[in-house]
């Protein structure tokens, strides 16, 4: 019996019972993903109101498989130190019209800080300042950029 004359016939027709059965074509092997694709599909995993399911749906995926891509992007980012560009200024001349510090702390002041400007904010870290310190100014930094 043809596949053809299954389908003609109606179910009360067919004497044998009908077995589905698929057929393959093509090289049937794992499919390759390019780095910039991977980065395209985990972006848009990320995007507000987009879920790993739906996503990973519509690019043929398992939800395990991008879970996958997305930690092991996270881990990557972790691993890469994250260094900003630093600018050394001179430090301006002192002109003999301006009065001299007359406190040990002002002094200090100007003998060395560090100032880190990110997005139009400005910070400065002034000498002395403990490592818990400066720690906690550039977690906040990176936090809120």
């Amino acid at each position: 019996m043809t596949i053809s004359e299954l389908t003609l016939k109606t179910s009360a027709e067919i004497d044998d019972p009908v077995r589905r059965f698929e057929v393959f074509t093509g090289a049937g092997r794992r499919r390759d993903w390019s780095a910039e694709d991977k980065a395209r599909i985990v972006a848009e995993s990320f995007e507000p109101g987009a879920t790993v399911s739906a996503v990973a749906r519509r690019h043929a995926l398992s939800p395990q498989q991008l879970f996958t891509w997305r930690r092991e992007i996270r881990k990557a980012a972790d691993a890469v130190p994250a260094f900003v560009s630093a600018v050394v200024a001179p430090e301006p001349a002192v002109t003999p019209q301006r009065p001299a510090p007359t406190s040990r702390r002002a002094r200090q002041r100007r003998a060395a800080a560090i100032e880190i400007d990110v997005a139009g904010v400005r910070v400065t870290i002034e000498n002395g300042a403990s490592p818990a310190t400066i720690a906690a100014v550039l977690g906040a930094l990176k936090a809120g950029s």
